[in-house]
C-alpha cells in the first residue's frame, strides 16, 4: 500500500514540475519577446532574422524551465525533458494565438515548433539530470 501511494505522490509531484516548468518557460519567453519587440522599435532588423531570433528565444526558455522543473530529479532527464518542451509549445501557441486575436493557425511552423521543442526539451533534460551531483 505504501508503494502505491509513493508511486501517486512521484506521479503527481512529476505533473506539477513539468507543469512548472512549462509556465516557467512560458513566462521567460513572454519576458524576452517583449524585449526583442522593444528593441525591434529602435533598431532597424532584416526581416528574415526575426524568425530565428524567436527560435532562440523558444530554446532559451525551454532550457530554463527544464532546468527549474528538474531540479532535484536524477533521472529520465531526456523524457522528461520531451514533456517539458511540449508542453511548453502547445501552452506558448496557444498563448501566442489568443495575444494575436485568437487566430488558431495550424500550420507547417506549428509542427516544426512541436519539433524543435521536443528536441531542445530533450536535450535540456539530459542536461539538466546530468549536471546535478546526486546524494550519496
Amino acid at each position: 500500500m505504501n508503494k502505491t501511494k509513493s508511486k501517486i505522490k512521484d506521479s503527481s509531484s512529476l505533473t506539477v514540475k513539468i507543469t512548472k516548468g512549462a509556465l516557467c518557460a512560458l513566462c521567460v519567453s513572454l519576458v524576452l519577446i517583449l524585449i526583442f519587440a522593444f528593441l525591434l522599435r529602435f533598431i532597424a532588423i532584416d526581416e528574415e532574422a526575426i524568425s530565428p531570433v524567436v527560435q532562440v528565444i523558444k530554446g532559451v526558455s525551454i532550457l530554463v524551465g527544464v532546468f527549474i522543473a528538474l531540479k532535484g530529479v536524477f533521472e529520465m532527464g531526456f523524457i522528461n525533458g520531451i514533456i517539458i518542451g511540449l508542453t511548453y509549445t502547445i501552452i506558448a501557441f496557444v498563448c501566442f494565438s489568443m495575444l494575436d486575436g485568437f487566430t488558431f493557425e495550424f500550420s507547417k511552423t506549428l509542427l516544426n515548433d512541436v519539433i524543435f521543442g521536443s528536441i531542445i526539451g530533450g536535450i535540456s533534460g539530459i542536461i539538466a539530470v546530468n549536471m546535478k551531483k546526486k546524494p550519496s
